[in-house]
């Protein structure tokens, strides 16, 4: 079970980043005006934050790819939704609030269902 919740808080660690990459440009002029930059100094450690994970949570359901690639998704939809919100203030339509709490039902499936 410790591979499995490291393994999510590695999957939450790099969609952070991810997020922080592909969107800064929308809350800091430096980030796009340097996108060249910002994916060379991230771009690597965020593929092997993703790589670990990846290997954790598959290792738990043994070797099972799409467990680790559906808690992968969900947490990159949880944590895009908290800070979309907090950072550029985007509030959650009815379409939005059903997508992610269709990723906690995805991620509680793939916890508690075995």
């Amino acid at each position: 079970m410790r591979s499995l919740f490291l393994g999510m808080a590695l999957f939450f660690i790099g969609q952070v980043l991810i997020w922080f990459q592909t969107n800064g440009q929308f809350i800091s002029k430096w980030i796009k005006d340097h996108p060249l930059l910002v994916s060379l100094c991230t771009g690597t450690l965020i593929s092997y934050i993703f790589i670990k994970a990846t290997a954790l949570v598959a290792g738990y359901y043994g070797g099972a790819l799409w467990s680790a690639r559906l808690i992968g998704f969900a947490m990159g939809i949880i944590s895009f939704t908290f800070l979309t919100w907090l950072l550029t203030g985007e509030s959650l339509t009815a379409k939005t609030s059903t997508c992610v709490a269709l990723s906690f039902i995805i991620l509680s499936i793939q916890i508690f269902w075995k």
